[in-house]
């Protein structure tokens, strides 16, 4: 259910659905395809070394279980990326994603001021692709995320194939900050 390795076309606010393309397959990165394991470490200190937490992302890890799933999307559906990570970081984020050979897609990332709970930004951004397109999943390990899209009536994976990190989500909902 997600997208090959061609480059993809942005969407526009508005437009009529166009039925005869693939429907959109949303993967989040952090916790759901990167392993965000080894730099927790700086969001645990006083105060937390965001800069130090970003710029750890190019040596994640990918998640098996992430990975495979996102490459069995792609064989129905076109793959969008939606993270929480700040747009300061979109060089080392695309080039994590070639660097693991996942398909190639739209990268919607928070704005380097936007500082509102992830389950508010991610939402509005899924709202704005499914006016376009048809959403055929959401793969998250936010659970806060995952409810707030249920509740809009977006299907939703849960992502839960590493350990939950309390200062993460601290994090993304009380700091706005992935």
């Amino acid at each position: 259910m997600a997208a090959r390795g061609g480059k993809v076309a942005g969407s526009r606010v508005g437009r009529v659905i166009d039925s005869s393309r693939r429907p959109l397959a949303v993967f989040d990165l952090d916790n759901t395809l990167a392993d965000t394991a080894h730099r927790q470490r700086f969001l645990e200190r006083k105060p937390r070394d965001w800069d130090a937490f970003f710029a750890a992302a190019p040596q994640d890890p990918p998640i098996p279980e992430g990975i495979a799933l996102v490459l069995e999307s792609a064989e129905e559906c076109e793959v969008v990326y939606l993270t929480g990570r700040p747009e300061r970081c979109r060089r080392d984020t695309l080039d994590w994603l070639a660097a693991q050979g996942l398909p190639e897609g739209r990268v919607h990332m928070r704005r380097n001021d936007d500082r509102r709970p992830a389950r508010r930004t991610k939402l509005e951004i899924l709202k704005r692709l499914a006016g376009a397109r048809k959403i055929q999943v959401l793969v998250d390990d936010d659970e806060l995320v995952c409810e707030d899209a249920e509740r809009a009536g977006f299907t939703v994976v849960r992502a839960r194939w590493t350990a939950p990190s309390a200062a993460l989500k601290t994090a993304q909902e009380r700091e706005g900050r992935t």
